[in-house]
């Protein structure tokens, strides 16, 4: 597997770190390497926040990715994307809760952008909001097809804890569903 770059971006609090530390245990757990590396804002909780990932067969020497780099990008907050979204390469993907998130005509020109309601599914589908980044973390993994499926949500399940693994096992399979009819619908 080439490189894989993946970039999380929203606000502080609402779990866009744990989908990477999710998917860099993972890589680490299949063999690889795996890293994670996170960017806050003076206000943590409400303040803009991102997580790139970085996820390789071969030894991670640089642990963050130069502008342009990104291959895939989640956000979940207007301030966010606006901040980081310069960091995917033209052409890359780029997912957004439409509920949260409106791109620009120039930005749909540059990026594949897909629209899934991200908070939206937590809150009403698995009805616990908190499970957003489980939802995040399946939508990438089916779009980029990243890491093994199994051994991505036996990481999950080993992150949270099991009084919420049925809620957060609904959330990934949400997820995958919501990305692959996000996928269908672009072919």
């Amino acid at each position: 597997m080439a490189r894989t770059l993946m970039r999380f971006t929203g606000v502080g609090g609402q779990g866009v770190l744990l989908a990477g530390e999710i998917f860099a245990a993972a890589k680490i757990k299949l063999g690889g390497y795996g890293l994670k590396t996170a960017t806050y804002t003076s206000q943590v909780r409400g303040g803009p926040t991102v997580v790139d990932i970085t996820l390789d067969d071969d030894e991670i020497y640089y642990p963050y990715a130069n502008d342009g780099e990104i291959n895939f990008m989640l956000s979940v907050a207007q301030v966010s994307y606006d901040l980081f979204k310069d960091g995917v390469a033209d052409g890359g993907i780029i997912v957004i809760d439409p509920n949260l998130i409106k791109p620009t005509d120039e930005d749909r020109k540059r990026w594949k952008i897909y629209e899934i309601p991200i908070i939206s599914i937590a809150k009403e589908e698995v009805g616990n909001v908190i499970t957003q980044s489980v939802v995040a973390l399946a939508i990438a993994n089916v779009m980029m097809n990243a890491i093994d499926r199994d051994t991505l949500i036996e990481t999950m399940l080993s992150k949270v804890p099991p009084k919420v693994h049925e809620a957060n096992k609904l959330a990934y399979e949400l997820g995958e569903k919501y990305a692959k009819e996000a996928l269908k619908k672009a072919a």
